[in-house]
């Protein structure tokens, strides 16, 4: 069993029945459930996650503290830290009495605060070109088991994904990259005997271009060493991952080099006929580099669409 579905019972069996027989009166502004940091928050979690930081807890989102005093938030705290320790064969670890970053009581505008560097979730787009993709990802990953004030929910779905306009800004610089690093880079630096940089270059195209392939799946890029695992789950270009692990993770002598350059391009040409299926570029050709700059040409702000077209990277 994940930890997701373990923290979802401990709440169930414990959580709840705790909440709803010690603090009726403030269950309206409660929620619970678990997401943020960590394996099981994405569904990733396995035996080897184990070894730390892992264990049968949830999040108790409570309002500001104009909606609900200090001591009621206090009194909560110690009684989610009453819940029984051990669970499942799984230890629980102590929480401080003023809330613990992962599990425990925690005021929604402070989770916010720590995710986006705001308590705000309506994000301006200065805001949106600059928040790490994982840190938006932690802030609408997991799952909500309760949400009776609906804070966190509505804070969730405006954080969904990117607002149209910024989403065409990040795919136009990505693209960009992947267009020189791939269609151009890869190829200079092998004909000038450099196989280190054009494994740099390999390493640049499959960043953008695992950037592109979730942003046209509408889903955020997550941190490095879960991107294959998120890929390969992804309901288009999941069968991507396979090409580009192989593109960083082989050499560059003999046969490879070929073989590798038509890898870029069976990757470029999926991702180009994806944006000519969805009228997301005007060019018609092979040229990544073209197509970036059609999807920017596509962007509505005058402001945002007239910035330079890496402005999001």
């Amino acid at each position: 069993m994940q930890g997701l579905e373990i923290s979802e019972k401990f709440f169930e069996e414990y959580g709840r029945p705790m909440l709803e027989a010690e603090f009726p009166d403030v269950l309206p502004l409660l929620a619970a459930g678990l997401m943020g940091s960590g394996s099981e928050c994405f569904g990733f979690d396995d035996e080897v996650s184990r070894d730390h930081d892992f264990e049968p807890g949830f999040c108790l989102f409570i309002p500001s503290e104009d909606k609900l005093d200090r001591r009621t938030a206090f009194l909560l705290e110690r009684a989610y830290q009453k819940l029984p320790m051990e669970y499942m064969e799984l230890r629980r670890s102590l929480v401080s009495p003023v809330g613990g970053s992962r599990h425990g009581v925690i005021a929604i505008n402070d989770f916010l605060e720590e995710k986006l560097g705001t308590s705000n979730a309506d994000l301006d787009v200065i805001q949106w070109l600059t928040i790490p993709e994982q840190s938006l990802l932690e802030a609408t990953n997991g799952k909500i088991f309760f949400d009776n004030s609906g804070s966190i929910t509505e804070a969730r779905e405006k954080l969904r994904f990117f607002p149209e306009d910024v989403f065409l800004k990040k795919l136009a610089s990505s693209l960009l990259l992947m267009a020189q690093s791939g269609q151009y880079n890869y190829r200079r630096c092998i004909s000038h005997g450099e196989t280190g940089a054009a494994q740099l270059a390999l390493f640049d195209f499959c960043e953008s271009a695992s950037h592109v392939i979730f942003l046209l799946n509408g889903r955020y890029m997550p941190y490095y060493k879960w991107r294959f695992r998120a890929m390969r789950s992804l309901p288009k270009f999941s069968e991507e991952a396979d090409l580009l692990e192989y593109l960083i993770t082989t050499g560059n002598g003999g046969d490879s080099v070929s073989d590798k350059e038509a890898v870029i391009d069976t990757i470029v040409s999926d991702v180009i006929d994806c944006l000519m299926d969805r009228s997301l570029t005007d060019a018609i050709c092979q040229d990544l580099e073209k197509h970036a700059y059609s999807v920017n040409d596509r962007i509505r702000d005058g402001e945002l669409r007239n910035m330079h077209i890496l402005a999001a990277i």
